[in-house]
């Protein structure tokens, strides 16, 4: 039920609060959020401003639908809140991260369980005790959908506020990868604790698309997330996502 909700303009995703599912995947590129909706039965697309674009359809019958959040928590709690005021009850992430662990490569997908926050919004949401961590039925879901399939990781990430370091303060990757985070990305802690306040059931599943330390590339100079392994793993991530936003129907 999505009570008095429902005739909520959300003023910006510039939609209609009721044409939105309960069921929705979130991604940062508009262009994957097309990619997400082309496998959608019935496509509609909502609406689209700034970085924001909605689409929304079935999915093996259900109803779903998809949005875009640029980069960084920021932004993607902007989605991510009127999502949740719409009546959203189930989000996950399908977004891309890059690996922290020797074997976290390429062309690999991360099951998250739960995110470091050091992406600097949620710390003005709760206190920093809070933890972010996904829904144990979302991790469940995401790992039915995956089937045993091959370099499938689990395991936590870090949320981090920055994307390339500096000389000023350096990288606190190594730090990380020593205490066993599995990837960095940039959303997922803040998608977690605004999941939890509200009570909705939320989790992620990731691509990587490069792993610095391994690299011996913490600068990022040789980053390049447009390769062929890259795209082939995103498409199973997002089958698998969507196989698990519709699990337990």
């Amino acid at each position: 039920m999505k009570g008095w909700f429902e005739n909520m303009h959300l003023p910006v995703l510039n939609v209609a609060a009721e044409s939105i599912p309960e069921r929705m995947l979130v991604v940062g590129d508009p262009e994957r959020a097309l990619r997400v909706a082309s496998r959608f039965e019935d496509r509609v697309q909502l609406g689209h401003f700034r970085e924001y674009l909605t689409l929304v359809g079935k999915h093996r019958g259900v109803e779903v639908g998809v949005v875009s959040h640029g980069v960084g928590a920021a932004g993607a709690a902007v989605a991510f809140d009127e999502l949740f005021q719409a009546g959203v009850r189930r989000v996950i992430r399908a977004g891309s991260c890059g690996g922290m662990q020797d074997e976290v490569l390429d062309g690999h997908l991360v099951i998250v369980t739960g995110a470091v926050r050091n992406e600097g919004l949620s710390s003005q949401l709760v206190p920093d005790g809070y933890p972010a961590v996904a829904s144990p039925d979302i991790v469940t879901a995401l790992r039915r959908a995956a089937r045993g399939g091959e370099n499938i990781h689990e395991g936590l990430t870090l949320t981090n506020a920055v994307f390339y370091t500096n000389d000023i303060l350096g990288s606190n990757l190594p730090l990380w990868q020593k205490a066993g985070v599995k990837a960095v990305e940039m959303e997922c802690a803040a998608l977690f604790v605004m999941a939890g306040l509200v009570g909705r059931e939320c989790g992620a599943i990731l691509t990587v698309d490069g792993n610095p330390l391994v690299e011996r590339d913490e600068e990022m100079t040789g980053y390049n997330p447009h390769r062929e392994i890259v795209r082939e793993a995103v498409g199973r991530m997002i089958g698998i996502a969507l196989d698990a936003l519709v699990d337990n129907q």
